[in-house]
């Protein structure tokens, strides 16, 4: 179950300070946008104001007289369509300008948001992200950033209403004071009640949110788990798991929007009570002379428009509260200060492998639990490193910090003298590639796997398949290189996609190149021959290959044995196996494993 916030009713301050807040953050963004549609919406309700006083004048001056004194009036008649028709164009012109601005508000903001999220997001640090339900990020991306800015919507009408309440209160008390002040009571006592609902279901509304998060969180891990989940017969755990939520969701909703409805049913019922109240009153008015007919048509026939642009303003408090609520969770993320830091170096241009070394690096993902600790490794420009290690000894580590995916706690690592954190964002990607074991594809096709966008000439792009050994099964696909992958590259296996993840690396012709086990889902015999062409290639790389299988690891100019978080030894396959018992040890357990298995096989 979700854990929920205190339900008490915020104070008046939090719920109009924090929403204009809110808002002004936005307008400053789109300054434009905001000015037309508030323009509009001026003109809207200044439209509706004239529109009442010529109503008036209308009626005193042509329907009265005929009424009363069957007096001609028909010289006053195409004055009085003109009137009308100069206040309909009037208002269509405002309205036009009003919703064209607040959508141009409301969807550009939500589109900047969004990018703003995204962006922020990519500066993270891996830390960060480990600590967030994937789930959860997409609830924010979509859900909370829809509502956050939903008071962009009502909001420029919102302001035009205020004008007009104000227009009114005058209106009317400027022809009676009395019928004034029963329409200020009536304006006053609706803003009230939407003021109050507002504060009660504020709490409830900030538990909805986080309860979307939570479905969409669940829903998302038990569908990337789906092959799991089916495997291990667990799916009526994992529905059940995702009624519960939803359930409360569910219940949370109905919640809030049961105090909606009441609350809207009362407050929607005051304009009809005010506008009995001052026909009852006016009337009397009227037989007393205070007022005339066409004041009272006036005022009446004003009210009448009322309801909508008065609901709207104690709409809008609601969406304060809501859309408040709701960017709370957005500015979470847009807070998060663990933000990667990078200094000024550029890649350089240069068609040769880079040295790579680090310096006494220590790392932790967890505060008191170090994976590596002082690791001094030195490798050569142009040279094939294989690291190896034993389970859980800071192999794929190592790799992760070549690539600068984390930063080492003490310590550096500088890729021909320059340290990996004084380059410029997406500079070090320029010379340092990293290839993981489990490889992601985008839904797109072959090619728009490899250039991920870029624009690299197909030639480039074949070239980088034919040495990852990607080539062969390319061309037997039904359109080659335009053939679409699927969701995660589903249509692919995974030594398939691993051999795409490599042509992805290779085709950026990168100085260095990490494969933490980038190959394991390929047959040893195209392992082989993927490596061996790395070192035939004319590419100018330096190439780290986090290794398990002796054939791949004696390919290798130099192996750096990694025990305990430690680098133990550093020299060929062939010393290491001399001078080093765990790294002897390690081998020849992994040899006699793979002897015993075709051993049984034969048997059999």
């Amino acid at each position: 179950m979700s854990e929920t916030t205190d339900n008490a009713a915020p104070p008046l301050r939090e719920i109009l300070g924090g929403g204009l807040k809110l808002v002004w953050s936005f307008v400053k963004r789109r300054p434009w946008s905001f000015a037309i549609a508030v323009s509009g919406a001026l003109l809207f309700v200044s439209a509706i104001v004239a529109s009442a006083v010529v109503a008036g004048r209308i009626t005193d001056s042509l329907i009265v007289p005929v009424l009363e004194e069957g007096q001609t009036t028909s010289g006053l008649l195409w004055p009085a369509i003109a009137l009308v028709t100069i206040v309909a164009v009037w208002k269509s012109v405002g309205i036009t300008l009003r919703r064209s601005g607040a959508g141009w508000l409301q969807f550009g903001t939500r589109t900047d948001a969004r990018k703003r999220l995204i962006e922020h997001q990519l500066r993270l640090d891996l830390g960060w992200h480990d600590t967030r339900a994937t789930g959860d990020l997409l609830s924010v991306s979509e859900a909370d950033t829809n509502q956050g800015t939903f008071v962009l919507a009502p909001f420029p009408y919102a302001i035009g209403s205020l004008f007009l309440l104000i227009g009114t209160v005058v209106l009317v008390a400027t022809t009676d004071l009395v019928l004034g002040a029963v329409v200020l009571v009536g304006i006053v006592a609706m803003l009230s009640i939407d003021i109050n609902g507002a504060s009660r279901t504020y709490g409830p509304f900030v538990d909805v949110q986080n309860l979307r998060g939570t479905v969409s969180a669940i829903t998302h891990e038990s569908i990337d788990g789906a092959l799991t989940i089916k495997a291990l017969g667990r799916r009526k755990e994992e529905t059940e798991r995702l009624r519960e939520a939803s359930d409360e969701l569910r219940d949370k909703l109905i919640s809030v929007n049961t105090v909606w409805v009441v609350y809207r049913a009362i407050v929607e019922s005051v304009p009809t009570i005010i506008t009995v109240s001052v026909l009852v009153l006016g009337t009397l008015r009227l037989e007393s002379g205070a007022v005339s007919a066409g004041d009272l048509v006036a005022v009446a026939y004003l009210l009448s428009l009322l309801t909508m642009p008065v609901s709207l303003i104690g709409f809008l408090v609601w969406e304060m509260a809501h859309s408040n609520a709701a960017w709370q969770r957005v500015q979470v993320i847009l807070e998060s200060d663990q933000v990667v830091e990078h200094g000024t170096e550029v890649a350089q241009n240069v068609k040769s492998g880079a040295a790579v070394d680090t310096a006494d690096i220590s790392f932790a993902y967890e505060a008191d639990l170090l994976v590596l600790d002082g690791v001094d490794i030195d490798i050569r420009g142009g040279t094939t490193i294989a690291i190896v290690g034993p389970t859980a000894s800071g192999k794929s580590t190592l790799a992760l910090l070549f690539a600068r995916l984390w930063d080492p706690r003490s310590g550096s690592i500088t890729v021909d003298g320059r340290d990996v954190r004084d380059f410029a964002r997406s500079e070090l990607a320029g010379e340092v590639a990293y290839v993981a074991q489990d490889s992601f594809l985008f839904d797109d096709t072959v090619a728009g796997n490899i250039t991920l966008g870029a624009d690299i000439p197909m030639v480039d792009v074949v070239a980088a398949a034919e040495l990852a050994g990607a080539i062969e099964f390319i061309e037997e696909l039904d359109r080659g290189f335009d053939t679409p992958v699927g969701e995660r590259g589903t249509t692919l296996s995974g030594g398939q996609k691993q051999r795409l993840a490599l042509a992805r690396a290779l085709v950026r012709r990168p100085r260095v190149l990490v494969l933490d086990d980038a190959t394991s889902a390929v047959d040893p015999s195209v392992e082989i021959e993927i490596l061996r062409g790395l070192k035939r290639s004319e590419l100018p790389s330096t190439v780290v290959i986090v290794a398990y299988r002796k054939a791949s690891i004696e390919l290798a100019d130099e192996v750096v044995f990694i025990e305990g978080g430690r680098v133990v030894a550093q020299g060929t396959h062939n010393t290491l196996m001399e001078t080093t018992p765990g790294y002897r040890r390690l081998l020849t357990a992994y040899q006699d494993d793979m002897a015993a298995r075709h051993g049984d096989r034969g048997g059999s």
